[in-house]
């Protein structure tokens, strides 16, 4: 009997320590996953966020006699409000005919917010809206 609690005490001084190694070992994999998963949320957020304002823009482009200029004022104002506003390069209007009727376009490219060299850099996302006769 006192050999297996010699061989019990033993066992355990052994393993005295480990827990602090292995979390030296798994720390930094999970710390790289919730990483990723808050980037890649950022990147989900701000892509919707720029779709939901070019639609935006091309909704008041296709109500005005004036596109172009309604287009690009109504995306500022809806990106003014937004999270986004600081990510915008570009923005372009344009207006072409998609099956006879014609429709304005909204084009807004930006750079994503990411942290890391892995991935896109640089996002493109288009809202279109279906011209208003005037």
């Amino acid at each position: 009997m006192s050999r297996s609690r010699t061989a019990d005490r033993s066992a355990s001084e052994h393993q005295r320590g480990s827990a602090a190694v292995e979390f030296v070992l798994v720390a930094p994999l999970v710390l790289l996953i919730f990483a990723a998963l808050v980037q890649i949320g950022i990147a989900v957020h701000v892509r919707a966020t720029l779709v939901a304002c070019a639609a935006e823009g091309a909704r008041a482009g296709a109500e005005a006699t004036d596109v172009e200029s309604a287009a690009l004022a109504g995306t500022r104002r809806a990106l003014r409000s937004s999270i986004a506003q600081e990510t915008v390069q570009d923005i372009s209007v344009k207006e072409t005919r998609v099956e006879g009727a014609r429709v304005v376009g909204v084009t807004i490219a930006a750079r994503l917010p990411l942290f890391g060299l892995l991935g896109p850099s640089r996002l493109q996302v288009t809202g279109r809206a279906l011209r208003e006769a005037v």
